[in-house]
């Protein structure tokens, strides 16, 4: 558990009808122990929780300090939620990967995306990725105890030579060693590799995957997925991004491997980013290719799903525009080839839909996904133009702080509306899109 000089949990909503109510705690409220037990992440907190019997330690927002007595059903829930799933100091990374997407960050974005986060606990709780070079001894032990599942692996390459090299610390080396450990401890693993080419493709990536399957199941999936590669790379090592000819072999190459996979597991075990596919214009995979998408949030299947989704919102709708007026859509460079299609559809139905497609001049023209645009980008290429009546806008383009939706500039969606003159709306995926537009 964490020591007792933390700060505690800052509560940030209390849900209505909820145990936590019922006590009168309040957001701004910070929990500061479970039965004498200090907490260090949302880890030790379901933990302690499950107990019938509580009494929690809370410092309230006016600093009185209140000690709450609760009983309740095992395992029933408090009704709880906090500022951030760890409660001590986020776990920093150690290594100096050659490919580190923050090492290319400009200045000007939010905060957030300035923190070089490693923390295993973050991987387990939210998905995040982890190269596991950071883990302490009573890490190790606390996930073999508590066997904490999924985690979310970056492993790029199984050679520890090559891998040292592209993870920049020699702590890099141990990656058989460690999924040992986490096999032997029932600790299920999603892994990803960042491919560079000339580094860990071809028969390394070979390699990589065939040892990779060795662990499954306790290893259940891999995402091969593109190297980030910005305009702010001035004193970092010097990678390229992928060809035509090296990502047709590449799609061919992992055809085979998912053959062989399925015929020898059962699954078709790897994946490739949805952007290998796009941006050369090569056929996506069907729906049933990506097996429940185990790393849609890694872009892997995302395109599908999102052609999928809008043609099961369709089935519920009649068909009629909901609105009476033009609006404006906009995408990055490779969504525009999923989202095109999309509002063709719609327009034969009579929606007023238009589609800007914008470039990321943020971050260099090599950064074509949509979430990675800024309001910046946004600004600079639609003010001035005619955009209807409304403005949507992708989710994946913001994040929500507080109250407020901001854009990877720290820009808020009110900053941008304000600049553009016409209302902004966000929509998460096709469904809403449908919704939105159709009735």
């Amino acid at each position: 558990m964490a020591d007792k000089k933390l700060d505690g949990a800052l509560i940030s909503r209390v849900r209505p009808g909820s145990i936590a109510e019922e006590a009168d705690l309040k957001p701004g409220d910070r929990l500061l122990s479970i039965n004498n037990e200090f907490l260090s992440d949302l880890i030790d907190y379901k933990y302690l929780i499950s107990d019938e019997y509580l009494v929690l330690s809370v410092l309230k927002a006016d600093g009185d300090l209140w000690e709450i007595e609760i009983e309740k059903e095992f395992d029933e829930d408090l009704g709880l939620e906090f500022e951030s799933a760890t409660f001590d100091t986020m776990r920093q990374c150690a290594n100096r990967c050659i490919f580190c997407f923050v090492d290319q960050n400009p200045p000007g974005l939010r905060p957030s995306l300035y923190v070089y986060d490693d923390d295993y606990r973050l991987s387990c709780l939210q998905g995040n990725f982890v190269t596991l070079t950071n883990l302490r001894r009573e890490d190790w032990d606390r996930i073999g105890r508590l066997h904490l599942s999924p985690l979310y692996v970056s492993v790029h390459a199984m050679d520890p030579d090559l891998r040292e090299k592209l993870l920049g610390t020699p702590r890099a080396r141990h990656i058989r060693r460690q999924l040992d450990f986490l096999r032997d401890h029932h600790v299920t693993v999603h892994a990803q590799i960042v491919l560079c080419p000339g580094l860990n493709d071809g028969s390394q990536l070979e390699y990589t995957l065939t040892e990779l399957a060795d662990y499954h199941p306790s290893v259940q999936s891999v995402a091969v997925v593109p190297v980030g590669l910005t305009r702010y790379r001035e004193s970092l090592p010097p990678l390229r991004a992928i060809t035509r000819d090296e990502a047709a072999a590449l799609i061919k190459q992992i055809q085979r491997l998912q053959s062989q996979f399925l015929r020898e597991l059962g699954t078709r075990f790897v994946w490739l980013a949805d952007e290998f596919y796009l941006s050369f214009d090569f056929p996506l995979p069907d729906s049933g290719h990506y097996e429940g998408l185990p790393q849609m949030e890694n872009g892997v299947g995302l395109a599908r799903e999102f052609l999928s989704d809008f043609a099961a919102a369709m089935q519920k709708v009649k068909g009629i525009p909901r609105l009476e007026y033009p609006v404006t859509a906009v995408t990055g460079r490779l969504g525009a080839k999923v989202v095109e299609p999309v509002l063709a559809r719609l327009r034969e139905l009579g929606v007023r839909i238009d589609l800007r497609t914008l470039d990321n001049n943020f971050f260099g023209p090599t950064i074509t996904v949509t979430g990675l645009l800024t309001g910046r980008d946004l600004i600079a290429q639609l003010k001035g133009k005619d955009l209807g009546r409304e403005l949507l806008v992708p989710a994946e383009m913001v994040r929500m702080e507080g109250s407020e939706a901001r854009f990877l500039d720290d820009i808020t969606v009110a900053m941008l509306s304000e600049e553009l003159g016409v209302p902004v709306v966000v929509l998460s995926g096709a469904g809403e899109l449908v919704d939105h537009v159709l009735r």
